[in-house]
């Protein structure tokens, strides 16, 4: 800034016909500064009110869009700024969400197969047993039938070996034998039959 007192000597000190009057006395300081930078003061207000329109009509048209303009930009930016800080916190909680939901799926998965394997296990062991149980009914009846039909074969063998003694017996003889002797022979040949 300058200082009125040296603007004020500044003016003083110029040679010319404008530091001194005619009259041979110096002029008065703000008079020698007007002449200076050739202040007119009868113009001198309408210049400010010029200059105070232009500058209303600037501020209005110019200074105000543009500066309404860098608020909007501003704020513009800084939303922008929230929106991207929204999505990172979104992105970071959606990947932590997808990170938990394939460890859950994960651990589910595992206990399913392990479901599936005891599953498997008990079904295995269920089938053996039945297995085993059928097996054991089927050699069971087979024993019976092999019992029963030895014991049917034993007693057929038992008549017809007891009926074939008795008829060589009478052939060899040569005489009809009697029930007594006949129920005697089929004992005696029984009796072999099963030593």
């Amino acid at each position: 800034m300058w200082d009125s007192s040296k603007i004020i000597l500044a003016a003083a000190d110029q040679p010319g016909d404008h530091s001194e009057s005619t009259t041979g006395e110096s002029q008065n300081p703000v008079e020698a500064i007007s002449e200076t930078f050739y202040l007119n003061h009868e113009l001198f207000w309408p210049q400010v009110i010029v200059f105070g329109i232009v500058l209303v009509v600037l501020k209005k048209f110019a200074f105000g869009p543009i500066q309404s303009m860098l608020e909007q930009r501003s704020q513009m930016i800084a939303e922008s700024h929230e929106n991207s800080l929204k999505i990172k916190t979104e992105l970071a909680e959606a990947a932590a969400t997808r990170k938990q939901i394939i460890e859950e799926a994960s651990a589910q998965a595992n206990k399913i197969i392990e479901e599936a394997r005891n599953a498997a296990n008990q079904v295995r062991e269920t089938e053996t047993q039945k297995a085993v149980a059928a097996a054991e009914e089927i050699i069971s009846k087979a024993r019976l039938a092999t019992e029963s039909d030895r014991a049917q074969m034993l007693a057929e063998l038992k008549k017809e070996v007891g009926q074939l003694v008795v008829q060589t017996t009478s052939q060899v003889v040569g005489k009809v034998l009697s029930d007594s002797d006949k129920q005697r022979l089929v004992d005696e040949a029984n009796k072999s039959i099963a030593a």
